[in-house]
């Protein structure tokens, strides 16, 4: 019984989670993000300011319903990785599947991107994400939370979903740009320009 009870408010904060998400995202998209307040997305979404905030400690976080999923979700990819696939690839294959779906004309990226506000969250809350994935995958491989491969890959991993969105094929782009940073650039054409060895900085 208290299986099912805990179930149905589970159930049920996830709808009203997801009325205030949406409601917020209309308004904003309808009007701007400067020109509506908090409590006319809560009665939007018919629910009181109270409970507005017990859900969405910001007007900002409104926006981003599925920041703790996204944050969880992408430790789960190299935390629970197949036995003999490395965090890289596991890295890769969770961003090609969950990150490239998000086009540039989605009316939430174009309000995050309009939006001076929402873009400087959205950043800090990347940031988080980027952080907590370092710590993955510096408990996946045994090195240092600092080490440069570590702190690098989860840099790299926040930000080449933004360089794939642009292209026509974004799931490719994304697989294109993991393979080069793989294989390293002396496998471009941009190694043997000018005839450099690459040991001249």
């Amino acid at each position: 019984m208290a299986d099912t009870t805990t179930g149905r408010r589970e159930r049920k904060k996830a709808q009203t989670r997801k009325a205030l998400a949406d409601a917020a995202v209309r308004l904003f998209t309808e009007r701007g993000f400067d020109s509506v307040g908090v409590r006319e997305v809560a009665e939007a979404a018919d629910v009181s300011l109270s409970t507005l905030f017990k859900h969405f400690p910001s007007k900002e976080a409104l926006v981003f319903d599925l920041d703790a999923d996204v944050e969880s979700a992408l430790v789960a990819a190299v935390r629970d990785r197949a036995p003999g696939q490395s965090a890289l690839h596991a890295l890769r294959d969770h961003l090609v599947g969950t990150r490239t779906a998000v086009r540039t004309d989605d009316p939430t990226f174009v309000l995050v991107e309009s939006t001076p506000a929402l873009r400087d969250f959205a950043r800090r809350m990347w940031s988080r994400h980027e952080k907590a994935l370092a710590a993955t995958l510096a408990d996946a491989t045994g090195l240092a939370p600092d080490d440069l491969a570590v702190t690098g890959l989860a840099r790299f991993a926040m930000e080449a979903p933004g360089i794939a969105r642009a292209s026509a094929d974004p799931a490719r782009t994304l697989r294109e740009l993991f393979a080069l940073l793989e294989h390293g650039w002396a496998t471009t054409p941009l190694a043997r320009q000018g005839g450099h060895t690459g040991q001249d900085g």
